[in-house]
């Protein structure tokens, strides 16, 4: 599904004009962002949670020459559905 579907679905649920589903939805998405850019986690009930972890620098390979590259530490963003996400895509 694209941004474009999603705000579709939104405003023919909600009743609300695409122009402002789609800002209700860029704030959403922005205000994830934003806390998990912070370190903190976000928590929706029924549908699932956000985190970050941290990934440690490692060496790798360039597959195509096989030299050795330092690969940098990172930031990764997890995410664990809820109970009530699982028990809708599985019944």
């Amino acid at each position: 599904m694209t941004l474009n579907e999603l705000k579709e679905n939104v405003a023919e649920s909600t009743g609300m004009s695409k122009t402002d589903t789609e800002k209700v939805l860029r704030a959403g998405f922005a205000a994830i962002t934003n806390a998990l850019k912070s370190g903190d986690d976000v928590n929706v009930p029924g549908f699932g949670s956000f985190s970050t972890r941290e990934r440690a620098s490692r060496m790798g390979h360039n597959p195509r020459t096989g030299e050795k590259i330092q690969i940098p530490a990172s930031r990764l963003v997890k995410f664990k559905a809820g109970k009530r996400l699982k028990d809708a895509i599985n019944g």
